[in-house]
């Protein structure tokens, strides 16, 4: 499981519904993950993936230091699904998604992501998964981080 963590001023997520776009999730301030998921992860690389996020230090703290994390900060974290974290372009000019595992396998387990870190005391939106979204990221930093479990 991967998750690619961006610090962010605000962030948010929309998705085409009747007559334009509709908003599905935002934050202000706090981290921005998009979440992938390969064919072996388990509900226990999803907690400690949001263990991982939660406790992750690069808020920065009154010294302008990245010191704290969102859990000593802000809480705020916006999830989105994206697949496209486990393409391999190793083999040419085309990506491979072999890596990632199916929507049925995924979506439980990003779900799982989600429910920890709001066990953790996360203000937690989110995209929607199996839809063409539009992620509007306002970096700040910019900060940009991968984790693996």
């Amino acid at each position: 499981m991967r998750g690619l963590v961006q610090r962010v001023q605000r962030a948010s997520v929309t998705v085409p519904g009747d007559g334009g776009v509709e908003l599905v999730g935002e934050i202000g301030q706090g981290l921005c993950v998009l979440v992938g998921v390969t064919h072996l992860d388990t509900v226990d690389h999803a907690r400690k993936l949001a263990d991982k996020i939660w406790h992750l230090r690069v808020m920065d703290d009154e010294a302008g230091v990245m010191n704290r994390s969102v859990a000593d900060t802000t809480h705020q974290v916006l999830v989105v699904s994206q697949f496209t974290l486990y393409g391999d372009t190793a083999g040419g000019r085309r990506p491979s998604w072999i890596a990632a595992a199916r929507p049925e396998h995924a979506e439980p387990l990003v779900e799982a992501v989600v429910a920890r870190l709001r066990e953790l005391g996360a203000v937690v939106a989110t995209g929607r998964f199996r839809t063409e979204m539009l992620v509007d990221i306002c970096n700040d930093g910019p900060v940009t981080v991968m984790i693996d479990v």
